[in-house]
């Protein structure tokens, strides 16, 4: 009990201390998920809601596929990535293995099955009569699906919010192609969680416990900022 006590103080004392070692680890943890998310968008949205709003042959395994997705292993995908971008691999030429763009590459392969499955339900749970009444009214093809993604946005905001969260607590494919490395003191591939597991192993406690602090506070900071936002748009639905 006496070592998590110290550990704990000693892990505010690095938060509150601007320890360079912590920072760098989130900063790169924060901006690799990110990206990874921001990329994750950019392919899931649009397919998920390509698949509730079409029906064609081989919809249903489609969907199955990509529902398949979020229950991939996520060493598997380190596994895809790794063997992807190893010298021996089609892309082993860019040279990116055990850098950042690998770890992102990794996280966009697990953020986006989440965000695209999440969107899919969403669009799919709008109701076909607002469809039908937008083009009733003579709205475009492009006016229709934006205002069917506007509908569900509260469920698209959580599908990202579901995919950050998968890509920034991500631990083993992370591990296979970022490898954790540092080097002088300052940290090269290294995120929050693959930190966090070197350092239990290394014994040091109190740099593990900030990152496991700082995981906590950007669980409740995300939560925080999901539910205001669904119960503001609940409150403007509820007054028109």
């Amino acid at each position: 009990m006496d070592v998590m006590w110290d550990a704990v103080k000693e892990a505010f004392r690095l938060l509150v201390g601007g320890d360079r070692y912590v920072y760098e680890v989130m900063w790169m943890s924060v901006q690799v998920a990110g990206i990874a998310t921001l990329l994750g968008m950019l392919v899931g949205i649009p397919l998920g809601t390509w698949l509730a709003l079409r029906r064609f042959w081989g919809w249903g395994a489609a969907a199955a596929v990509l529902n398949a997705g979020l229950m991939l292993p996520p060493v598997v995908v380190g596994l895809f990535v790794f063997l992807l971008l190893s010298r021996q691999g089609p892309l082993g030429g860019l040279d990116l293995l055990y850098t950042p763009a690998a770890m992102v590459v990794a996280q966009f392969f697990i953020a986006t099955p989440v965000i695209a499955a999440i969107t899919m339900g969403g669009v799919a749970s709008v109701p076909k009569e607002v469809r039908l009444q937008a083009m009733g009214l003579g709205a475009s093809r492009a006016q229709t699906v934006w205002l069917v993604l506007r509908e569900a946005r509260v469920t698209i905001f959580s599908a990202i919010v579901a995919g950050f969260g998968a890509a920034v607590s991500e631990v083993g494919a992370v591990m296979m192609v970022g490898g954790n490395l540092s080097a002088g003191g300052h940290n090269l591939t290294g995120t929050m969680t693959t930190a966090t597991m070197a350092l239990v192993r290394q014994g040091q406690y109190a740099r593990a416990v900030a990152f496991g602090i700082i995981l906590l506070v950007l669980t409740f900071v995300i939560t925080l900022l999901l539910t205001r936002t669904q119960q503001g748009i609940r409150r403007r639905w509820l007054q028109s």
